[in-house]
């Protein structure tokens, strides 16, 4: 095949299929052409209006990204834009791609645009392709259904699209069944078969919602080469900021149904990338932005690890540093919460959706929604606003800290300076778990072992938070529960509270247990549905033999610790939102007075604004009760906001640990370095004028031992090594498993043969 030509469009390069010139892409040309869309569903309390009078236009080549919380009615534009809503929908106004108005068409018209103007990416891959056919199959059935060509052509064709989107071995793969595919490699695929006829549009719905952070940016990146190479407009839909600034040429908010950023099913805001990220001026936007935890946050240079990069506060308007410039949280500054919660569809308030939560509404705002008018003097007509308030927001200069009231900082949320005079509450060494893996319809027998955890090191003082970071099956979970089930593991030690676990009897175990405690993932699903919050949370006291009646009377106590009105006492689960079920386990984790409460990915189910209050309220509750954290999250800004110290694990083994400060502001490990390049900045302009470090595949499997760094497949620095002058180096990482060492007292270690800066 011949290399890649590649072309300009505004400044940011495009890459064409191989042999063929990306095209000229002319701004003029509308591809897809929203007006006035409204979309309502039937339900039990009658229709609830999901999408209200959204407007919005694409261009040939433009990237517009679609952002806004959970309900705001993201998705439902974009069903709606390839005319796959239920039957149950209800869908007026007008969706015009191609000329063709996809709103009242028939099954044959949108059989017609569907695949050949039109393709779309679904947020899950493994639910959109067919289990039982092969993906290369399920690509070149595709590429039939709108062309007159061969099997065997359209199979040619589908290893070629495969190879664009990063398959490795195309041929084989393209033979291989969904099932076999990892899941960045499933979205790929999913984004071939998108691209398979030219489209003229892409829709991504949510691409990367479910994939890790290394995977998240290589598959970013694929849907950048697909898209450029086609020259197709792409409606990116999103409730990440960071993937949107980094992709979107364009910006819509929605809220209750509107479109730009969206609320309550219309957009609110929307105007150009750069400047909406710079200048938001409508408040939900300005709270959503406000809310993110960024990575690249100014910090305390006080806080700043030796020798670890100056990170000083830069002037306004200055370069804030970079992710491989960042230090340490220092003293933590609360995140900005949006009170409250979006409204129901079916119980929309009169006036702005928004003015329930907002602290600039008054009777205007209450009495008429406003309309989305342009702002600003600078390229006018660019970007629009629908608040009342937006001319007090550009005249004052008025930021998110002005508009929404931070709450006050803990006392002393920073641990004591020198750990070595902070008692111990955790302390991990060489932990290692293997799972059998066994075959035999009648007889089972022992065939392998999945080696889950192979060499785990954590250490967590007093009053600290540390972060346990790492991909998807590199055995965070195992880890936890091998900490929590309090017994002795099969290799390494583990010691809480200073007692090693292997020595634990049945009674010393069962009143250990009272002060580690955990909070989950997903609140709804880890509290029983059929009792009131009130018994959940004495349901810990109940178990170490606390009478009902005193554990009762803790509970007014406990919900107001976690910002609970005590009447919330008689209510159900199912009647609080997703941050106050969260707040409901907190709390019943806090119910037996633990000095440890282990937390496993707390945040990751919530929306941005729910998620800043959670995480202010356990900075909180740590500097109040002095307790220890061990934060489990793929996100790393969420554990570069919270913790002291951090943990990186991969394939079973930690790679690096050590400060927040040091490990982020000057990671040693290749793999550190990666997961750090990967977090996407809610800054167009600086996380598009970032390294990026993508990963090469997938991690390999842990049912085989690892030789030597089990990280050297994908590692960046292995692969720049000449096999003739740097053989030493190589023979090194492929034979010799490199120890967790560093480079001095106090300081941040890794596990790489040729740690520090490349």
């Amino acid at each position: 095949m011949t290399a890649p030509r590649t072309a300009t469009d505004g400044g940011r390069s495009a890459t064409g299929p191989p042999g063929i010139a990306a095209p000229a892409i002319p701004r003029t040309d509308v591809v897809l052409r929203i007006r006035d869309l409204h979309v309502e569903f039937d339900g039990p309390r009658g229709p609830a209006p999901a999408v209200r009078g959204v407007d919005l236009t694409l261009h040939r080549g433009e990237v517009l990204g679609l952002v806004g919380e959970s309900g705001s009615g993201k998705s439902t534009v974009a069903l709606a834009a390839i005319g796959l809503l239920p039957d149950t929908a209800r869908v007026a106004g007008s969706v015009t791609i191609a000329g063709t108005d996809v709103v009242g068409a028939d099954d044959a018209t949108l059989s017609r645009l569907r695949g050949r103007r039109v393709g779309m990416v679904f947020q899950d891959p493994l639910s959109a392709l067919t289990p039982v056919h092969r993906v290369g199959d399920q690509i070149a059935e595709a590429i039939r259904t709108h062309h007159d060509v061969t099997r065997a052509h359209a199979r040619r064709r589908a290893v070629e699209l495969l190879d664009l989107v990063g398959i490795p071995d195309p041929a084989t793969r393209a033979a291989a069944s969904p099932h076999e595919f990892s899941g960045g490699m499933r979205q790929r695929a999913l984004i071939a078969m998108a691209i398979a006829n030219e489209p003229d549009v892409l829709l991504a719905d949510e691409p990367t919602t479910a994939l890790d952070v290394t995977v998240q940016a290589q598959v970013l990146d694929v849907l950048r080469t697909a898209q450029r190479a086609t020259g197709a407009a792409l409606l990116l839909v999103s409730h990440d900021l960071g993937v949107i600034a980094g992709t979107a040429d364009r910006v819509a908010v929605m809220y209750a149904g509107r479109v730009a950023v969206m609320y309550a099913g219309r957009v609110v805001e929307s105007g150009p990338a750069t400047a909406l990220f710079a200048a938001p001026r409508m408040p939900y936007t300005m709270g959503l932005l406000g809310a993110v935890p960024r990575l690249d946050a100014p910090v305390d240079a006080a806080t700043a690890a030796p020798d670890a990069p100056d990170a000083k506060e830069p002037a306004h308007g200055g370069a804030a540093p970079t992710p491989d410039r960042a230090t340490a949280p220092g003293p933590r500054t609360p995140l900005i919460p949006i009170p409250g919660a979006p409204p129901e569809p079916h119980d929309l308030p009169t006036g702005c959706a928004f003015a329930p939560r907002c602290p600039l509404a008054d009777d205007a705002c209450r009495a008429a929604e406003p309309a989305l008018l342009s702002v600003g003097t600078e390229e006018p007509g660019r970007h629009h606003a629908a608040c009342r308030h937006t001319d007090r927001i550009v005249e004052r200069g008025l930021t998110a800290t002005d508009v929404y009231p931070l709450p006050d900082p803990p006392a002393s949320s920073a641990p004591a300076p020198d750990r070595d005079t902070l008692p111990p509450v955790l302390k991990v060494t060489g932990l290692t778990k293997t799972f059998p893996v066994r075959k035999g319809a009648v007889v089972k027998r022992r065939v392998g072992s999945v080696y889950a955890v192979n060499g785990v090191e954590l250490d967590l003082g007093r009053g600290e938070t540390l972060g346990l970071v790492g991909e998807s099956g590199s055995g965070k979970s195992t880890t936890l529960m091998e900490i929590l089930g309090l017994a002795a593991p099969e290799g390494g030690t583990v010691e809480v509270l200073g007692r090693d676990t292997r020595t634990l009897d049945r009674a010393a175990r069962r009143q250990l247990r009272g002060t580690v405690q955990m909070v989950f993932q997903d609140p709804l699903s880890s509290l029983d549905p059929r009792l009131p919050v009130g018994e959940l949370i004495t349901e810990p006291l109940r178990a170490q033999g606390v009478d009902r009646a005193r554990a009762a009377a803790r509970v007014p106590e406990l919900l107001r610790l976690v910002g609970l009105s005590p009447d919330h006492a008689d209510r159900y689960p199912h009647a609080f939102s997703g941050g106050q079920r969260q707040r409901v386990g907190i709390a019943r984790a806090l119910s037996v007075r633990p000095q440890l409460l282990v937390l496993d990915e707390p945040v990751s189910a919530l929306d941005v604004s729910v998620q800043a209050g959670i995480l202010n309220l356990l900075t909180a509750l740590r500097a109040e009760l002095g307790l220890s954290y061990l934060f489990v999250s793929h996100d790393l800004s969420v554990v570069r906001h919270i913790a002291d110290r951090v943990s990186v694990m991969y394939l079973g083994r930690t790679v690096e640990h050590g400060p927040v400060a040091e490990v982020f502001g000057a990671p040693g490990h290749p793999y550190t370095r990666a997961l750090l390049s990967a977090v996407p900045l809610p800054d167009p302009v600086r996380e598009r004028g970032r390294e990026r470090i993508l990963l090469a595949g997938d991690p390999p499997s842990p049912t085989r031992p690892a030789t030597g760094c089990g990280f050297r497949g994908r590692c960046p620095r292995y692969a720049a090594m000449s096999p003739t002058h740097d053989a030493d180096r190589r023979s090194r990482c492929e034979r010799e498993t490199p120890a967790l060492t560093a480079p001095g007292p106090g300081r941040a270690a890794a596990a790489c043969h040729f740690a520090g800066p490349p």
